[in-house]
């Protein structure tokens, strides 16, 4: 029993620090107690480490964490990429070495179908790179979505592409690109995220899972001889305990790392990648990314303080030109609508819907200096439209269609 125990115990604190480290990040769990660990694991405790490291070794432990650290996490690298690989192709070469002759036929035959897809959409990923935006599809970029003035301002230059950003885009350091609707740089295929490989990235993740629970099932339909309790007697719960943890450990004895091992880390970890995929729904849902969702984030607390103002795009043009040194009559517009890139002429874009609406936020709680009567106070993220959301159905269908 006390084997059995360690083996569990150690796979699901692995499963529990990874995680914590992935996703306690994200801003729906960063008020949470997953949060304050992420932040503890993630933060704190290598602070702590650096403090101790100064005092005994001079930092240089810390300095040479830094830069193995700076390579493996903030420099495109194919480190993570190839541990992943290497831990799917050991894991399931093992299991199928072990156990291909211990399965009938009809367990055998949907292997191909669960195995081979969690390759492919790894390969896609980490491959395509349609979502970086070059100087040749920039025009089109410009072209995909509306600036919402709220997450995306017209008129933004990257500094590193010397490009103006499309709205839902963002550069990312380590691909060295502009990447068009981005939703995050992922390390385990080695490449951002964006607007083309987004919907390999969910099927990656969910044929991963499927495969996972596919695993966990045939370890367990070969050790489930071996499972064995007296189902005759009618045991109190406390002493059933004790006969159920011997069958476990005897399944676990015949069954071994290839078959029991694999089995267990396949159970104990298919909820990573489904979960990941189970919160990419929801922001499919939501019309949102995982880059949009920091940006609501802030505008969230922003609002909550009591700092963030609303006008429409024609009150604040109204406003400004009669001081622009064209009149009334003319198309440039002055001081606050040219800082928030509000003019009289928004790039034709490719979207079915649209919004009026030009948001602020200000550092004393009062609407812009001059324009009091332009501007009303919003206490909830539900008075700001999410240009970005077309509904749950077209949402899912943009993201199919490479969009």
């Amino acid at each position: 029993m006390g084997y059995l125990k360690n083996i569990a115990i150690a796979v699901l604190a692995l499963s529990l620090f990874t995680f914590v480290v992935l996703f306690g990040q994200l801003p729906a769990l960063r008020k949470t107690p997953l949060g304050t660990l992420q932040r503890a694991l993630c933060l704190h405790l290598p602070n702590g480490l650096r403090s101790v490291d100064s005092r005994v070794t001079g930092g240089n432990i810390t300095s040479k964490s830094r830069r193995l650290g700076q390579y493996l996490f903030y420099e495109q690298n194919p480190v993570v990429l190839i541990l992943f690989l290497f831990l799917l192709t050991g894991s399931a070469a093992l299991f199928l070495w072990n156990a291909l002759h211990r399965l009938p036929m009809s367990l055998i035959v949907p292997l191909p179908i669960v195995l081979i897809p969690p390759y492919w959409f790894t390969y896609l990923c980490a491959t395509d790179t349609d979502h970086y935006i070059t100087p040749a599809n920039h025009q089109d970029r410009l072209r995909d979505y509306p600036y919402d003035h709220v997450l995306f301002r017209p008129g933004a230059i990257c500094k590193t592409c010397n490009l103006v950003k499309p709205a839902r885009s963002k550069h990312c350091s380590l691909c060295g690109h502009c990447v068009a609707k981005c939703d995050h740089h992922c390390p385990w295929v080695n490449n951002c995220l964006g607007r083309g490989n987004y919907s390999f990235f969910l099927a990656l993740l969910l044929t991963l899972g499927v495969l996972q629970l596919y695993g966990a099932y045939l370890s367990y339909w070969i050790l489930k001889p071996y499972l064995v309790t007296d189902a005759t007697r009618s045991l109190p719960w406390r002493e059933y305990l004790p006969e159920l943890g011997d069958a476990m450990v005897e399944a676990v004895n015949m069954g071994g790392l290839s078959i029991a091992g694999v089995g267990l880390l396949a159970a104990s970890t298919a909820a990573l990648p489904l979960g990941l995929f189970a919160y990419h729904c929801y922001l499919i849902w939501a019309g949102m990314t995982t880059n949009e969702t920091q940006k609501w984030a802030d505008w969230r607390d922003d609002i909550a303080d009591g700092g963030v103002f609303k006008t429409s795009r024609e009150a604040l043009l109204s406003h400004s030109r009669p001081r622009s040194p064209e009149g009334a009559n003319g198309a440039a517009s002055t001081g606050l609508a040219v800082h928030l890139g509000v003019t009289e002429e928004e790039p034709q874009v490719r979207w079915p819907i649209s919004s009026a609406q030009v948001i602020v936020r200000t550092n004393d709680g009062r609407p812009p200096r001059g324009q009091e009567t332009l501007w009303t106070q919003i206490w909830s993220l539900s008075d700001v439209d999410n240009l970005y959301d077309l509904g749950g159905w077209d949402n899912l269908m943009e993201v199919l269609n490479g969009r």
